[in-house]
């Protein structure tokens, strides 16, 4: 399969040619009413809509995730977009429901997210760069609660808020390692109590996860209300409600909780509404968008981050679980390349053909179509084709992915768009006719909490056990006499390893996961693990993204791919 030469992903974007957002609500059946338009190419849609196609029967909803990332690249986003581009190609009515970018990747790591090649989604650099202004919406409602307990420990202290208790922390969506564990109110009286504090990136706010889950208006002002804050001298828990500070924030999220519309390079609908990050969050977009874009079209197609270990465990198992949902298949994304580094081949040998390579590093492929298969939902591996893909390769995979029951597509969306993933398309369609998805969770709210994150960490991430710190008992314990012991579980861990060590690759057999921490976000609804290592406010690396970013005389933006 020959592929031709592409621009830059910013350049295809620049030259696309975009319908008025008008034009792609109107051929959804939206009304110029049921709509409000942040410029030509984007909008928000309104409650009215929402209310008015909630009788609609729902299409077929298609969860988009992927094998453990590594500096190789699995492309899962482009894969979304190329997805829902080449159902638009074969005569389906798709529409595709994504997360929102973050700041901290953009300016730091990755780089901007919204697809690649001739699989986007636009306008992309107003859909990285603040876009409709939800995110500054969430950290603005966090951090004016994170004031409001403050002044109030200031003016007071009626509620004998414990200052060595406070559980809340700001939040910032630029990646920024030296806020982690800071000091606060120091100087005068009047500056405020001095205490420890704690800053996390805005994509792992509690305030991001509930905007996430929350069906309306009603439902986010009552998870609002149930936020906890700190614990007071007697160990009471204080919540957002006992500051007061609920009508506050939902005056600053009530149109952040509208989903937003925008298109693909092919002008397919895309509905990018939310953003938390899976390995630090729950991964996945709004229950919203996501019932909305059900509604609106035959096929919903969504995406959970990172791996399946993590975006696609807490889709199943906090987001379905939620929502009410019924995913009807699973396609997991790969890549030639990624395989063999799981393999062992380093970055710059990865174009080399190495079956022997690809045969070591495929059990991390291997794991996740086992892990989909306990959840009783179909499973498609894309193979996200690159050049240097041979076709022992590509036919090895293949052979491979069908021997465990899985299907298998070839896509090549990147360079080809639409038409590069009708294979796909294809087989998608096929599967959810012929093999009717019987979804479950991977486990019930009735056992406890301690089983539920042994139940994650040994079926999904293959451990052997799970040691606990004292502390982490100690929460454990006291979360579950609170009452939360129903809860499902959000495990934070590295992405890029089965294990909550991210050095190890491929499939790690039998290994330890450490739980140093575990805390309840008693809005969103779920309880946080912590294991290893992880943080929840990442740093910038040596060479920061941000660095080849610039915008030049005539207001363009470059660097951001």
């Amino acid at each position: 399969m020959k592929m031709k030469k592409v621009k830059s992903d910013i350049d295809i974007a620049k030259s696309a040619k975009l319908k008025p957002i008008f034009e792609i609500a109107e051929g959804l059946g939206i009304s110029d009413t049921e709509i409000d338009p942040y410029g030509r190419y984007k909008a928000k849609l309104t409650d009215e809509l929402m209310d008015r196609v909630e009788s609609n029967p729902d299409g077929k909803l298609i969860l988009v995730t992927a094998i453990n990332p590594t500096p190789a690249g699995e492309g899962k986003t482009t894969v979304t977009v190329g997805l829902g581009e080449a159902m638009q190609v074969i005569g389906k009515k798709a529409i595709i429901a994504l997360r929102e970018p973050s700041l901290g990747p953009c300016f730091g790591l990755k780089g901007g997210a919204a697809g690649g090649g001739y699989a986007q989604v636009v306008p992309m650099e107003e859909l990285n760069l603040h876009f409709t202004g939800d995110f500054h919406a969430i950290t603005s409602a966090n951090n004016l609660l994170a004031a409001m307990l403050d002044n109030h420990i200031q003016q007071g202290n009626d509620l004998r808020i414990d200052p060595k208790q406070i559980v809340w922390k700001r939040c910032l969506d630029i990646n920024d390692r030296v806020l982690r564990n800071i000091t606060v109110g120091q100087g005068r009286k009047v500056d405020g109590v001095t205490r420890e504090d704690h800053f996390i990136i805005t994509v792992a706010s509690e305030i991001m996860a509930i905007l996430c889950l929350c069906s309306g208006m009603k439902d986010l002002k009552e998870r609002l209300s149930k936020v906890i804050v700190a614990y007071t001298y007697e160990g009471k828990p204080v919540t957002a409600k006992d500051l007061k500070a609920v009508g506050a924030m939902a005056a600053l999220l009530k149109d952040a909780i509208r989903p937003n519309l925008v298109q693909t390079l092919e002008n397919t609908p895309a509905l990018v509404h939310g953003g938390p990050f899976a390995n630090i969050a729950h991964g996945c977009n709004s229950i919203r968008a996501t019932k909305t874009a059900l509604k609106l079209a035959d096929y919903a197609i969504t995406e959970a981050g990172f791996g399946a270990d993590l975006g696609a465990e807490k889709f199943m198992d906090i987001k379905c679980r939620f929502a009410g949902l019924h995913p009807d298949a699973v396609v997991l994304v790969c890549t030639v390349r990624a395989l063999k580094y799981n393999g062992g081949v380093p970055k710059d040998k990865l174009k080399e053909e190495n079956l022997e390579a690809l045969k070591t590093g495929i059990a991390n492929l291997e794991k996740h179509i086992e892990n989909i298969a306990k959840f009783d939902v179909p499973c498609i591996v894309a193979l996200n084709h690159i050049l240097t893909d041979t076709e022992a390769e590509i036919q090895f995979v293949k052979e491979f992915c069908e021997s465990k029951g899985a299907e298998f597509a070839l896509a090549d969306v990147w360079a080809d768009g639409g038409d590069g993933g009708v294979e796909l398309a294809n087989k998608v369609v096929e599967t959810i006719e012929k093999k009717p998805s019987k979804y479950h969770p991977l486990y019930p709210d009735s056992i406890s909490l301690k089983e539920k994150i042994e139940t994650i960490a040994t079926e999904i991430y293959g451990a052997g056990r799970v040691e606990f710190s004292n502390e982490a008992l100690a929460q454990l314990a006291k979360l579950t006499e609170l009452g939360f012991g129903h809860f499902p579980v959000c495990m934070a861990k590295n992405q890029y390893s089965l294990s909550d060590d991210k050095s190890v690759l491929g499939r790690p057999i039998d290994h330890v996961i450490h739980i140093r921490e575990v805390y309840v976000s008693a809005g969103a609804g779920f309880v946080v693990a912590l294991t290893g290592t992880i943080v929840t406010m990442p740093g910038l690396p040596k060479k920061p993204a941000a660095e080849h970013v610039d915008v030049d005389a005539q207001g363009k933006i470059k660097g951001l791919f």
